[in-house]
């Protein structure tokens, strides 16, 4: 197959799929007589398992370890739970971070009652001032 039509059976975009092979993680695919790129079965696994990872928010090392580690360079799934059990980790600072702002944005909110000038809004004022938001 060809790359729009492994760019929409992956639902990406063909340039995705070559940033995809130019980083290393899905591998070149042999060329027609017309120098088209022509993919095939373990191409379309390789970018699935890829996006799938990525909808996960898995970042590209820690794909290209994944891959690696399904290449045959460990033999079990041990190491791919501490994989997993790292980027957990991740996600849970990135939870506690986001939680921080969502309380910093309500607490900007509530300077603000919707009826006032645009001149006078709390908002507006605090996020104008050269210090930042004091919430």
């Amino acid at each position: 197959m060809r790359i729009g039509e492994l760019a929409r059976r992956t639902g990406c975009r063909p340039d995705t799929v070559r940033y995809y092979e130019k980083e290393g993680l899905l591998p070149a695919p042999e060329r027609s007589d017309g120098n088209y790129r022509l993919y095939n079965a373990a191409h379309l696994a390789r970018l699935s398992f890829i996006r799938n990872c990525r909808a996960l928010e898995m970042n590209l090392d820690e794909i290209r370890a994944l891959l690696a580690l399904t290449d045959g360079a460990c033999p079990d799934c041990g190491e791919v739970n501490t994989l997993l059990e790292t980027h957990i980790g991740h996600i849970t600072e990135r939870i506690t971070r986001l939680q921080a702002l969502q309380t910093q944005l309500r607490a900007l909110r509530r300077r603000c009652t919707g009826a006032t000038p645009i001149d006078q809004c709390g908002i507006i004022r605090e996020l104008t001032d050269p210090a930042g938001p004091s919430v």
